[in-house]
């Protein structure tokens, strides 16, 4: 039986019917694209497989080739679910048991959607001049409603997180995480382009040359780019040191420890102490504890006494109670002579951690809730950047290393170096901390700057303004880090053009998909007005 082959392109007109060789072709096409969707999570840390990520997306594009838009919908949504389900794994291990899997397989369903969107719109624009262009900007731009929607957005996952190091790192600095993930899935896809090209004309034409110069033209411009990537000092040095006080490793019950993980982080920085007197290690400029390391309600001698004894300003993770009995997640400047001063609040709460969205529809799924959790309240960007040590510290805490403006309102607003306090005891010995280390080592070059991670648990770090890691710590351990940053005040041209280049991508990817209607529906208009002529004669 004769049946219509796939069309060559997505969204192309179909050609004359030929036997096909496989009639469970629908099924080849599902497994490439699980397999495609699998291979681009297997390109994020902890492993080094950066380069699995462009040819992922070579063979989503590959599975893309002749669908129409419910097609590409259904096979972008494989390729998606099961890229976002063993990523976020680490939900397991935060919640427990006592939820089951339904927030781990209902919150990757939702980001699978995404993932659906872009693949039938991308059966929309693929039959433009520069298709794999236009669909590569499609797939990036959808990354921008996912850092609002849902919950305030849940950016984990993008593209550019998978480059924490390789030809495509050194782009950051010119557009940030939107113009790497560009970058990463536009090679990926010009290379699918190039193949199916030399499959169908087995010779050299000029759209295969120019699908060539796609694939290839990313990665030099990467490469080209890392002699121009900045590390030294430009206003000097800081000497700092970071406490890893270590936790249990017992998942949401953590919430009950806060004593514990107080107890721990001072015990750790006795500990760094005596190793500073005993001259087994430098004596720091700057102090940094992690993120909700304690508890500050008041006046806290205890802690004064220790920064006292370091002789030196500390960065003090903790939350902060409000007069009003509110808390935030904040970070303390605080002076060894007059102890606490500015404070940074963090702004990008965690949803279901530091509070809850929908919470009349959430306490009928949940026994976690009563009427006595109380969410915490975000920070407004007051003191984004920290006077300390002579120098300012750009803060932000935690889940807002994956979006864009923590950072880059901190250089904005002078910072020389960025300081990363987190907590990650709540998601095990998952790969959740180096998932987010990633993060901030892209956010080391798409600025310009030192990055100081400190984790309650691990993993710890203090990474080069070239995104390398100088030093590090393990997963549940009780450690701390001493080492050298420079301190910069060039600012990069991601920096310089800001939120632009990722809006830009927007509204050109918007343009695209118009064009993609306009180009069917005339398709369609002169298809039907040949048939009437046919039929007419």
């Amino acid at each position: 039986m004769a049946v219509t082959v796939a069309d060559p392109e997505p969204g192309a007109p179909h050609l004359p019917a030929r036997p096909r060789r496989f009639p469970r072709a629908w099924l080849l096409r599902l497994a490439a694209a699980l397999a495609s969707g699998f291979a681009y999570y297997l390109s994020f840390a902890p492993r080094p497989l950066w380069w699995l990520a462009p040819l992922a997306f070579a063979g989503f594009a590959l599975v893309l080739r002749g669908r129409r838009f419910r097609g590409g919908f259904g096979h972008g949504f494989a390729f998606g679910f099961v890229f976002f389900l063993p990523l976020l794994t680490w939900l397991l291990d935060f919640l427990g048991p006592d939820f089951g899997p339904w927030p781990w397989l209902g919150l990757s369903f939702a980001l699978a959607l995404y993932y659906g969107l872009a693949g039938g719109l991308i059966t929309l624009v693929w039959r433009l001049p520069a298709g794999p262009l236009w669909a590569a900007l499609v797939f990036i731009a959808l990354e921008t409603p996912r850092a609002w929607f849902p919950f305030g957005g849940f950016p984990w996952g993008r593209v550019a997180f998978s480059q924490p190091e390789g030809a495509f790192l050194p782009l950051a600095s010119i557009g940030g995480a939107p113009l790497v993930g560009l970058a990463v899935v536009l090679t990926g896809f010009c290379l699918a382009a190039l193949a199916g090209r030399l499959w169908d004309a087995r010779k050299l034409t000029r759209p295969t040359v120019l699908a060539a110069v796609g694939t290839v033209l990313p990665v030099v411009a990467g490469l080209a780019l890392w002699p121009a990537i900045g590390t030294g000092a430009q206003d000097g040095e800081l000497t700092v040191a970071t406490v890893q006080g270590n936790a249990p490793d017992i998942g949401l019950a953590l919430q009950g420890e806060r004593a514990l993980l107080r107890r721990n982080t001072i015990a750790e920085s006795q500990r760094l102490l005596d190793a500073i007197h005993a001259g087994k290690v430098a004596k720091p400029d700057l102090l940094v504890w992690p993120e909700s390391a304690t508890t500050v309600t008041g006046p806290d001698p205890q802690v004064d006494q220790l920064v006292a004894s370091f002789g030196v300003p500390a960065l003090i993770g903790a939350l902060y109670e409000l007069p009003d009995r509110h808390i935030q997640n904040s970070v303390i400047a605080w002076d060894p002579r007059t102890g606490p001063g500015q404070r940074y609040a963090k702004q990008q709460l965690v949803p279901f951690g530091e509070y809850v969205p929908a919470r009349k529809v959430a306490e009928l799924v949940t026994p976690f809730l009563d009427q006595e959790t109380v969410d915490m309240l975000p920070g407004d960007g007051t003191n984004q950047t920290l006077a300390v040590a002579g120098t300012k510290a750009g803060v932000f805490v935690c889940y807002e290393a994956a979006f864009d403006y923590p950072a880059r309102d901190a250089v904005h607003a002078g910072a020389e170096v960025l300081v990363v306090p987190t907590n990650n005891a709540w998601y095990g010995r998952s790969e959740m901390s180096v998932q987010q280390l990633a993060m901030s080592r892209l956010r080391a070059v798409e600025h310009g700057r030192a990055v100081v991670v400190s984790a309650v648990s691990g993993v710890s770090a203090i990474v080069a303004p070239d995104g390398s890691v100088t030093s590090s710590t393990g997963l549940f351990t009780a450690e701390s880090l001493v080492g050298r940053v420079p301190l910069r005040t060039q600012t990069t041209l991601s920096d310089r053009l800001g939120a632009w280049t990722e809006y830009g991508l927007l509204a050109l990817a918007i343009a695209g998909v118009a064009g993609g209607l306009v180009l069917r529906f005339r398709t369609r208009r002169d298809s039907a007005g040949t048939a009437a002529g046919e039929a007419a004669d």
